[in-house]
């Protein structure tokens, strides 16, 4: 049986030659990036790429998306380049953190390097706040209520809850990796932080984590971080990065990178 990277791979090569586009980057962005996966993790591939010169040119709107849902284990789909440049000057944080995944499958091009080393100026600390919030307070809603919860969900609220501290703390894009947020925000001396070594132990170990009791350390915690984050982002102000000039020459730069002349 071929290995999940190799598999990548040749879906990522075959894609590229169905769609006539060249892929400028994929990498992970589920589990896997943020170094929870159990045994039974799917592979939740995402990429940045680019048409012929020719395809921009035209009046019409086009489809700016490519999906292929290859298996019940993976999951591929991808932005087109500027589709992508106007979410990043937006300070979308589903990208942000796609170009600072740990696990990379392809980077062909300068473009990613680029946009890494820019978006500081393009970070937007409020909209980022706020997409955490709405996604630890959806899950947070929909799975941690009750005396039974759905244990593995934990992970769903404490990472974005993470997310959002170290925006407070540090004023820049959170790191992908759950451990990096645990070591750096959670002190070591209390039960929250025995509970999350606890079921973060399990979780990785591939044991099946349906309905249990609710942890409560997490549950006293969750509930206060989140009031008292919503207050903060609140009075954070809404910052606009003034890139739109340098994206117009980044996107010019890289059709010609991939296409020349």
């Amino acid at each position: 049986m071929k290995a999940m990277q190799e598999v990548i791979t040749e879906q990522l090569d075959r894609l590229e030659s169905e769609e006539q586009v060249h892929i400028l980057y994929a990498c992970e962005s589920g589990s896997r990036a943020w170094g929870f996966p159990s045994q039974d993790s799917d592979y939740d591939v995402r990429f940045i790429y680019i048409r012929q010169p020719e395809w921009y040119l035209s009046i019409f709107d086009k489809r700016d998306v490519i999906e292929r849902p290859i298996s019940d284990k993976l999951d591929i789909s991808g932005w087109d380049l500027r589709k992508a440049l106007n979410l990043y000057r937006k300070s979308n944080p589903p990208l942000l953190e796609w170009l600072q995944s740990p696990i990379r499958y392809a980077e062909k091009y300068s473009v990613t390097d680029q946009l890494r080393e820019s978006s500081p100026l393009t970070f937007s600390p409020k909209s980022c706040m706020y997409h955490y919030l709405n996604m630890a307070r959806g899950n947070y809603r929909m799975y941690l209520q009750g005396d039974q919860v759905r244990i593995k969900k934990y992970f769903y609220v404490l990472r974005p809850v993470l997310a959002c501290e170290w925006i407070e703390r540090y004023g820049e894009m959170p790191p992908m990796e759950f451990d990096v947020l645990v070591e750096r925000l959670v002190p070591k001396d209390g039960a929250f932080w025995q509970t999350v070594q606890r079921l973060l132990v399990r979780k990785k170990s591939g044991e099946e984590l349906d309905y249990e009791p609710r942890l409560n350390p997490i549950n006293d915690y969750l509930e206060e971080r989140l009031q008292e984050l919503e207050k903060r982002a609140a009075e954070m102000k809404s910052t606009d990065g003034r890139l739109d000039g340098r994206l117009d020459a980044l996107f010019r730069s890289a059709l010609q990178e991939v296409w020349g002349s």
